[in-house]
């Protein structure tokens, strides 16, 4: 579908980097009660997630009528809650690396990125539906995970490198100091150098998990 490959580096910020180990159940962040995450001043909510989470689930629902096939789809994108707080932290460290670097997006360079990509997916709907696919992404948030996308390789080439380099990546580093980005403890934790979310090792929660799991004597 991407034709171009200096688009493809970013488009990857809005996949899984989030590991592959199974969520935790862990108490929640008592310093922030009834929030999924803090980046700077700015709090996203349990509620906030999880609307955005059926947003994915009622586009795929509507995509795969079949109840089957839709099921399959739920089973491989499992990870899609901690997957959609990734990708929410990482727009916001993202946009504060871009504005430090003193980069900003248009609304008709959004338009016309779009207009290019729904010409190579062969439509709107094509584009709409390989972005859900693909990324996760519900189509009325479609353009807004593309301003995402734009300022990322407006940052990197800001920086003379690309979205794939250490270069670039450092910055998004020092974005998420800045921004001393807490997690919930239930959705893992963020690793600052990686700009990614981690899944939280607790031995508290094994040893429960193990206790749970002895047979009687």
């Amino acid at each position: 579908m991407h034709r171009r490959s200096r688009r493809r580096p970013a488009l990857l910020l809005t996949a899984a980097i989030a590991a592959a180990a199974p969520l935790l159940t862990a108490c929640g962040n008592d310093a922030h009660p009834g929030a999924a995450a803090v980046v700077g001043d700015q709090r996203i909510t349990v509620a906030q997630l999880e609307s955005r989470v059926d947003e994915v689930r009622e586009a795929q629902r509507a995509a795969v009528p079949d109840d089957t096939q839709y099921q399959q789809v739920v089973a491989r994108t499992g990870t899609l809650t901690r997957d959609t707080l990734h990708g929410m932290v990482l727009d916001r460290v993202l946009h504060r690396a871009a504005q430090d670097a003193g980069v900003t997006v248009s609304r008709k360079e959004v338009q016309d990125m779009r207009g290019e990509l729904e010409e190579q997916a062969g439509g709107p709907e094509q584009l709409e539906t390989v972005w859900l696919q693909q990324y996760g992404v519900a189509p009325d948030r479609l353009d807004d995970n593309l301003l995402v996308q734009l300022e990322a390789q407006k940052l990197a080439q800001s920086l003379g490198t690309d979205t794939s380099r250490p270069e670039f990546w450092q910055a998004l580093s020092e974005a998420s100091k800045k921004l001393d980005v807490d997690l919930n403890p239930r959705y893992g934790t963020w690793d600052v150098q990686k700009s990614s979310r981690v899944d939280t090792r607790t031995p508290w929660v094994r040893e429960i998990t193990a206790a749970g799991t002895q047979q009687p004597a």
